[in-house]
């Protein structure tokens, strides 16, 4: 069985937990939006920072990123996990659900921000949109590439024992 990372997914979801609770919650205890709005860009910068580059690797084991090149156009960089590396069930379930339904969940607060006519709640919103939606994205084109290397990489060794 493989090795489960109980740290790296309690980070996984307690910084996109935190967030979200910041927001719903802090105005019982502060009419500050600024404060609120720093503290919930801190939250999310984190769990951005988190997920990319620790707990992707570790939980999943997908890692990625972008670089500029001089000429100005970027490209996308991917990392797998090697063939022989498994992944914990219960890792996989709590990265991916928790990946994508972060997403999910800033949308109905924007959704319900907007019908309350709570139009300064949406800039929280929308920095909480950019960031989880591009690690969903990323970490989506990150799998694709893992299943299409894991696909050449055991038609190669068919073709070798051929």
């Amino acid at each position: 069985m493989p090795q489960q990372h109980a740290t790296a997914a309690l980070f996984h979801v307690l910084f996109k937990g935190l967030a979200i609770a910041t927001y719903l919650l802090c105005t019982f205890f502060s009419d500050n939006f600024v404060l609120i709005f720093v503290t919930c860009v801190l939250l999310l910068a984190f769990d951005f920072w988190t997920v990319k580059n620790v707990t992707g690797r570790l939980l999943v084991g997908l890692r990625w990123w972008n670089e500029v090149k001089e000429d100005g156009t970027t490209v996308w960089i991917f990392e797998s996990r090697s063939a022989q590396r498994q992944v914990h069930p219960s890792d996989s379930l709590v990265f991916w659900a928790a990946l994508y339904g972060t997403p999910l969940a800033w949308l109905v607060l924007g959704i319900t921000a907007l019908a309350g006519l709570k139009f300064q709640w949406l800039l929280i919103v929308v920095v909480a949109l950019t960031l989880s939606t591009a690690n969903c994205i990323g970490f989506w084109k990150c799998q694709k590439d893992a299943k299409q290397k894991l696909t050449q990489f055991l038609t190669q060794r068919v073709v070798q024992n051929i």
